[in-house]
């Protein structure tokens, strides 16, 4: 079995090294000083401690590899439309591509029983581009949990959690997404297989719809956030609108908007992702985590008005960054 991994940063990084350990015959598409290291002296894994390096073939061609069972994206969600021509290279007749991003993904509407059925999600896929160049048919969901780092270039270190929530968009539990949980779980990793994958898409977008957005404006630290009496409102308002939204698109949230809350503050000090691309000078992901609920919100006429305050704040702060 084949199965590339394009976008081998820290999250990226951390499969291929866990797959690698356990033998997978694994390739990475990635670039830069990262890829060098990688290229020159295997990809070091830290976990619990200890490290080791892994022997794997990385390359920034996609044509190189040639078609694979599986293509794991983990590129920013935004970075996904620039790239589907190298993905295309990747691609034979059964291959699936398993996005595992943050957000609302392009597939969303993708076999669901909807009014909006086989609509893509122009927030995320503008135009269309990843829907017509890569096909939903061959998506599978998957909700990301770990956290890691890359703290020099060719070095991955995780720091919690090995949790790859894996869904078909329809809901069944297809052979190929059992064999890809079986693979996870072989390399150590936990991989549900979920009925309802666009559950838990919704339930950890809440707190990056609210909390990374704050965060970039505040500067703030996660357990900062959470502890402001003030901000905690906002964010909890942000949550409260984006219910409303999913619920009227048929999701069913498992846990409450203050247990979710208070799921962020326990993460600690933790500066989040959209605030360190804020810092760095990234583009940030906007679209994926703010503006693909604007959209669907707008489709099912539910208004959000603190979740639109936020955003054209936030849109502020970026150009004055980049001013």
């Amino acid at each position: 079995m084949k199965i590339c991994v394009f976008g081998a940063g820290a999250i990226g990084g951390y499969l291929g090294g866990m797959l690698a350990r356990a033998g997978c015959e694994v390739s990475l598409v990635a670039r830069g000083p990262h890829l060098a290291a990688i290229q020159k002296n295997g990809l070091t894994l830290w976990r619990d401690g200890k490290s080791q390096t892994h022997a794997i073939t990385a390359t920034d061609s996609a044509a190189e590899l040639g078609p694979q069972d599986f293509v794991l994206v983990t590129l920013k969600a935004h970075a996904l439309s620039g790239v589907v021509a190298d993905v295309r290279k990747l691609l034979g007749p059964d291959t699936a591509v398993v996005s595992a991003v943050n957000g609302l993904p392009w597939w969303y509407f993708h076999g669901l029983d909807s009014a909006n059925t086989e609509r893509p999600l122009e927030s995320v896929d503008p135009g269309g581009l990843i829907w017509r160049g890569i096909g939903p048919e061959r998506a599978i969901g998957c909700v990301v949990y770990p956290s890691v780092e890359v703290p020099e270039p060719g070095v991955i270190r995780h720091l919690s959690d090995d949790k790859f929530s894996l869904g078909e968009p329809s809901g069944e539990r297809s052979e190929r997404v059992r064999t890809l949980a079986r693979v996870f779980i072989d390399a150590g990793l936990k991989a549900p297989v979920r009925p309802r994958i666009r559950d838990e898409i919704w339930v950890k977008l809440w707190g990056n719809l609210s909390f990374n957005p704050l965060s970039a404006l505040t500067m703030a630290t996660l357990d900062v956030l959470a502890g402001d009496a003030g901000i905690r409102v906002i964010a909890r308002a942000m949550m409260v609108e984006a219910q409303a939204v999913g619920e009227k698109h048929g999701i069913r949230f498992a846990v409450d908007v203050d247990r979710r809350i208070d799921a962020a503050a326990s993460v600690g000090a933790h500066r989040t992702s959209m605030l360190q691309d804020l810092e760095q000078g990234r583009p940030l992901e906007i679209a994926a985590l703010v503006e693909s609920v604007m959209e669907v919100a707008r489709l099912v006429g539910q208004p959000t008005p603190t979740i639109d305050l936020v955003h054209a704040l936030l849109r502020q702060r970026i150009r004055a960054r980049d001013s």
